[in-house]
């Protein structure tokens, strides 16, 4: 129990193993892409082989959030707006929150995250970027002028992902230091200390 709060506390096994693979494994895809795609060699081979890992890993999440275990499927992360905004109100204390899993703030970013990185992956596929090497395996499907655009809108995104990673990262340390929370060891471990009979347990 935290005696400081009066907040009736368990530890549970909250990440399932597969689910924290994935998350390391997608971690290490996006920034290892995105320094390829920033200072990497012109052959964009590797960046290209990380792209499809991405992809693989995105289609492994959106199956895993159907059929995965509890707190890694989609509706147990589906908050409305009432519940949003009550806990946006709650996030200036300096407490741990003791959620049960993704609350409603990270569970907007896990969305955003598997939305904005499907829509880059999936321009990488059709791009050309006009030099005869760095070009989409479906660029040839579509016509030049749409491989362009898709190449254009592939680098844009680059730059929203590096958004939300830095987002996520200021909130890692945001729980860390403000909230005394640490999210990481959860990722790591699996087990994480929560608020017991939360109505979302």
């Amino acid at each position: 129990m935290s005696k400081e709060h009066q907040i009736q506390t368990e530890t549970v096994r909250l990440w399932d193993p597969l689910l924290r693979v994935f998350h390391w494994a997608l971690a290490f895809c996006v920034i290892a892409t995105f320094l390829l795609g920033k200072f990497g060699p012109d052959a964009m081979t590797l960046h290209f082989y990380l792209g499809y890992a991405i992809i693989g890993l995105l289609v492994f999440r959106i199956v895993w959030g159907f059929v995965g275990s509890r707190t890694a499927r989609f509706s147990h992360f589906l908050f409305g707006p009432r519940k949003t905004l009550a806990y946006i109100a709650t996030m200036p204390k300096r407490r741990p929150s003791f959620w049960p899993g993704h609350n409603p703030v990270g569970a907007l970013s896990v969305f955003a995250l598997i939305g904005v990185l499907a829509l880059q992956a999936g321009t990488g596929l059709f791009i050309d970027a006009d030099d005869f090497i760095n070009t989409g395996p479906f660029a040839d499907t579509i016509s030049y002028e749409n491989a362009r655009e898709a190449a254009k809108l592939h680098y844009k995104l680059s730059f929203v992902v590096l958004g939300l990673t830095l987002v996520h990262l200021g909130a890692i340390l945001f729980y860390r230091f403000w909230k005394s929370e640490n999210l990481v060891k959860p990722m790591i471990t699996g087990m994480k200390e929560v608020a017991k009979d939360h109505p979302d347990t």
